[in-house]
């Protein structure tokens, strides 16, 4: 199904320059040197309290404030450097935390993820959602920063050859980030990565994941801040 329309994010990306002032990146760079080793990856860092203050900070910046949806769902932390580097191709975020499974005809491609449940949702939820992801180190492509599919959130969920299509059609746009840079994103944006080519470069991003209140279909959040 297509999302009909978004005034908010037309292109469905928006980098914010400077959202974090340097002191705040140093206070959050020393939360997660605390977690435990092999963080990276994990997905459950609201349950964090330092985490969930963040979540609410961001709600009430007057740049975010008017196009974050009002729930905080996920905080993922990414972490990419040339001795743990990967390459993305183009994708959608289809993929949301919820608290149970619920067998529904809507719903397909259940899977459990440390023990949390995941639900590849339909469109019409994704196109409410809003991601913010916080860089605490520079995110160009050097760095293996995103690259996005201008405007191909507005075709719903995509198959493979509407996905080849989009490109072809609109290119691929490169969010070159700075540490302190905040990039909106809607989950249902075709985005991808390189790996990062510089051979000293760090890229650290908290990916923070906002929906609507209520879910349909009898879903709820696995966890709502």
């Amino acid at each position: 199904m297509p999302v009909l329309n978004d005034d908010a994010l037309p292109e469905g990306f928006r980098l914010i320059p400077g959202l974090l002032s340097r002191e705040r990146r140093q206070a959050l760079v020393a939360e997660l040197s605390a977690l435990p080793a092999g963080s990276a990856g994990q997905r459950e860092l609201l349950e964090q309290h330092w985490c969930q203050v963040l979540a609410e900070w961001l709600r009430e910046q007057p740049q975010l404030s008017s196009l974050l949806p009002p729930v905080a769902v996920q905080c993922t932390l990414f972490e990419k450097s040339s001795e743990r580097n990967w390459l993305v191709t183009p994708h959608q975020d289809l993929a949301i935390p919820v608290a149970g499974r619920v067998e529904h005809v809507a719903l397909s491609a259940w899977s459990v993820k440390a023990g949390r449940h995941f639900v590849l949702a339909p469109a019409e939820v994704l196109g409410q959602m809003m991601a913010v992801r916080l860089h605490l180190d520079d995110a160009t492509q050097a760095e293996g920063g995103l690259r996005f599919v201008p405007g191909s959130h507005l075709d719903g969920v995509l198959g493979e050859e509407a996905a080849r299509q989009w490109r072809a059609r609109a290119g691929e746009v490169a969010a070159d980030a700075r540490a302190g840079d905040a990039l909106l994103m809607r989950p249902l944006v075709l985005h991808a990565s390189s790996k990062a080519t510089s051979a000293t470069g760090r890229r650290r991003v908290l990916h923070f994941l906002f929906g609507p209140l209520e879910l349909p279909f009898g879903l709820r959040w696995q966890r709502a801040g």
